[in-house]
């Protein structure tokens, strides 16, 4: 047990665990509710598997370090780089974004299932390599921690869906809780008399809905109609691989998108630009439409002072769950395993471990919730409570800034950098911008696509 370890959850953040902890203990033990497909193929245990995931730059960053090339391989398999803002259409409530080539950031777009398995396929590969014994055991579910409130000494198991069958104890020195939105972390802290962590709840009652199409003739850029005040619908596509797209559309509270076929189409001819229902109307549809709805922004304050005991780690979803629609939660899962990496690296298992590696995770996660719960807070306020006054400049605030985007390089690449996660939210809240977002005068966007990439902004 000295020098063992649980996962708990075979997903991304799951997986990206057992490989932060691949050389630094003698076991890991991985426990998944589902069993693994052989290939890139869908399963229950990833509720979003079927719906459009994007690699922010700070994500690719993240990986190509905790598993270096492990990028050129997704390329190799078939996933795209789409540059921003050269390769996505943007449309913001304000207007079309120009479309430039920047050279600074991209997206990675490809299948959940395709993604999943090339790292999945990759840390298997290490672990064969490296002096740690790895264990999964799948099928099998969680059903509470070992230990006493101060000290977490592994988890209890047994068979998924067979109340007592399989049931038995693993011991570990850590175990890190890498189960996802599902989590059941606070009723297990709860179980060993530790009072659960203090939440966070933003929900925009955001429903989406996502399909697989086969374009004809397929553009040479992906597209992105942005929601917002006054914009309450929105749409995605984008290139997967095998040739396929995958289109999203999306809505909040009272202006969900229905799951019927033909119902897909005329929601997507209902959003304020008809550029991507003209892109899909004939294309051909190679999977149905499957909804979700489960898009609130959650956050486990686990990293406040003595929020875990020794032994016990939760990272990614199960710690700060974000909507879905930004695009950032694989991000923060692949920077929560680096810093379990890097907090390993420094010393080992070893006291005070637990409360540093949440305390990085926390921070990892922080600029992701903040541009997360400020776009989505006018939204839930509509249906819940009146914002009050600091949410109220914050969100004024975003409102100016993401209108300034399409129209001001400057403003755009500040925030292109925010929202890929590649730096602090301080970067909008430089002087330089606050004053182009405050004292400039508004000005709308392109009232239509840019179909040419156009001259990049002069002095930029």
């Amino acid at each position: 047990m000295d020098r063992d370890a649980v996962v708990v959850g075979g997903g991304l953040a799951g997986t990206l665990a057992v490989g932060a902890l691949l050389g630094q203990v003698d076991r890991v033990t991985l426990v998944e509710r589902d069993r693994f497909p052989v290939g890139p193929e869908g399963r229950k245990g990833v509720p979003q598997g079927r719906h459009l995931h994007v690699f922010l730059s700070g994500g690719q960053r993240a990986l190509d370090e905790l598993l270096p090339g492990v990028g050129a391989e997704l390329a190799a398999a078939g996933a795209h780089r789409l540059e921003m803002p050269r390769d996505i259409l943007t449309r913001m409530p304000g207007g079309w974004q120009r479309r430039f080539h920047e050279g600074r950031h991209a997206l990675v777009s490809c299948t959940r299932p395709l993604l999943d398995h090339v790292v999945r396929a990759r840390v298997l590969a290490e672990a064969a390599e490296s002096g740690t014994r790895l264990e999964i055991v799948e099928g099998a579910e969680v059903t509470g921690l070992l230990g006493d409130p101060d000290l977490v000494t592994g988890v209890r198991i047994q068979d998924r869906g067979r109340a007592g069958a399989g049931a038995r104890e693993l011991n570990a020195a850590l175990v890190v809780d890498a189960s996802g939105r599902g989590s059941r972390a606070p009723e297990w802290l709860e179980g060993l008399g530790r009072a659960a962590p203090r939440e966070e709840v933003v929900d925009a009652g955001l429903a989406y809905v996502t399909r697989m199409f086969r374009l004809a003739e397929p553009p040479d850029a992906g597209v992105y109609i942005m929601p917002g005040p006054g914009v309450p619908r929105g749409g995605v596509a984008v290139p997967v691989e095998d040739g396929r797209w995958l289109v999203t559309l999306s809505g909040g509270r009272g202006e969900e998108p229905p799951t019927g076929d033909g119902e897909f189409l005329d929601f997507a001819a209902s959003l304020v630009h008809p550029y991507l229902y003209e892109l899909i109307k004939t294309a051909e549809p190679v999977s149905g439409v499957h909804g979700y709805r489960n898009t609130a922004n959650r956050r486990r304050h686990y990293d406040a002072p003595g929020g875990v005991p020794e032994g016990f780690v939760a990272i990614a979803d199960a710690a700060c769950a974000f909507n879905p629609v930004y695009g950032q939660g694989m991000t923060v899962a692949v920077l929560s395993g680096l810093a379990l990496r890097d907090h390993l690296a420094g010393g080992g298992l070893r006291p005070g471990l637990a409360a540093a590696v949440q305390g990085a995770a926390a921070r990892a996660a922080d600029t992701a919730w903040l541009t997360a719960t400020a776009a989505d807070r006018p939204f839930a306020a509509a249906g819940a409570i009146s914002l009050g006054f600091v949410d109220r400049l914050k969100s004024r605030y975003f409102s100016r800034l993401t209108a300034r985007v399409a129209v001001d390089p400057k403003v755009g690449a500040a925030y292109r950098d925010l929202v890929s996660l590649t730096v602090p939210l301080s970067r909008l809240l430089h002087p330089a911008i606050v004053a182009r977002v405050l004292l400039l005068p508004r000005r709308p966007g392109l009232a239509d696509p840019p179909l040419e990439v156009g001259p990049g902004p002069r002095g930029h």
